[in-house]
């Protein structure tokens, strides 16, 4: 027979042993909330209530951390939002695919302004500065993965001293869920992106094949020079995830190049965006191939002769949360082919 203090002592020993298998639960937010995002020192009084996202990435975080209904708007989508996510995004406002204006952004009285981009709030902005909020006493957060380019470049978007990765994100979506008192689900999102990562490095590690990949977001035109990921942006990062290297070796976030100079890389992977806009003639997965596929020169590279030419999502090529399902979608028909091949 097992005494009762026995009994009392294995429970305990339970009761302890599944507190250590368990997650620590983070703290909840204390407010004032001090955060510094990108030099700039940032104060939050309470949870912002009336949210106004500037940019995809932006909204789909505070969509992944279920803060939905402190989201009153948001602008500028390049890819509808993503399948699992537009539940939560039906009663958001959407100001415009495109870029807003300031005087849209205001009319929905924000009391926090989340972008992803220097374009929608940078220095160079064509909506506003971060200085114009603040003098409205509107706190504002600019994705950490902007903040780390240089900008010593004519383009907005400067360029890069050292290959970008998931960190970035990572801090994004710590730093907006303790901006919104929901750390734990924060964590939750952060732990399932690692776990997605780790099993791509894994994937790729058992194919062993060092690729060059050229990642094409889009032209305007055949003719025109097509718009690419930087080797060191998150083209570079997926290239790297997937045991390979960029094609291209310009640090520009979003280097251009003639059809004559990529011709020069002959990259092993060709990567095309799918864009759900129609903004340029080559925006669409289906004009890039045909493109590739029946130019007399373009025609004749290595990754279009072997069918190496994959699509993926166009926002993925954007240091975002879609960058990991972006890789996922690249390494998924890059087993099809292989599979193939055999």
């Amino acid at each position: 027979m097992v005494s009762r203090t026995s009994l009392a002592a294995v429970s305990s020993l339970l009761a302890l042993l599944s507190a250590a298998a368990s997650p620590a639960l983070a703290a909840q937010t204390q407010y004032p909330l001090k955060i510094e995002n990108c030099g700039v020192e940032v104060t939050f009084d309470k949870a912002p209530t009336r949210t106004v996202a500037l940019g995809a990435n932006s909204a789909e975080i505070l969509l992944l951390l279920g803060v939905q209904d402190k989201l009153v708007a948001s602008a500028f989508w390049p890819s509808k939002v993503m399948p699992e996510l537009a539940a939560a995004n039906e009663k958001v406002k959407v100001l415009t695919v495109e870029i807003p204006t300031f005087e849209s952004v205001l009319a929905e009285e924000p009391d926090f302004i989340a972008a992803q981009t220097v374009l929608l709030m940078g220095p160079e902005s064509k909506v506003a500065k971060r200085e114009d909020y603040a003098k409205l006493n509107i706190p504002t957060y600019l994705s950490p993965s902007t903040c780390a380019n240089k900008q010593d470049t004519k383009d907005i978007y400067g360029s890069r001293s050292e290959l970008w990765n998931m960190d970035a994100v990572y801090k994004e979506i710590d730093d907006l869920s303790r901006i919104f008192d929901v750390q734990d689900k924060g964590q939750a999102v952060i732990a399932d992106f690692k776990q997605r990562e780790a099993a791509l490095r894994e994937k790729a590690k058992a194919r062993g094949k060092d690729y060059s990949y050229l990642f094409w977001f889009s032209s305007p035109s055949p003719s025109a020079d097509a718009y690419l990921t930087g080797k060191l942006g998150p083209g570079g990062y997926i290239a790297d995830l997937l045991g390979g290297h960029s094609a291209v070796e310009s640090e520009a976030e979003w280097p251009t190049m003639g059809w004559e100079g990529i011709i020069a890389t002959n990259p092993g992977v060709i990567v095309v965006a799918d864009l759900d806009r129609n903004r340029w003639a080559l925006d669409k997965p289906a004009a890039k191939i045909e493109f590739l596929k029946t130019d007399p020169a373009v025609s004749q590279l290595d990754a279009v002769q072997k069918g190496r030419i994959v699509v993926m999502d166009g926002q993925a090529m954007n240091p975002t949360i879609r960058t990991i399902r972006g890789a996922e979608q690249v390494e998924k028909q890059l087993e099809a082919l292989s599979a193939d091949s055999k």
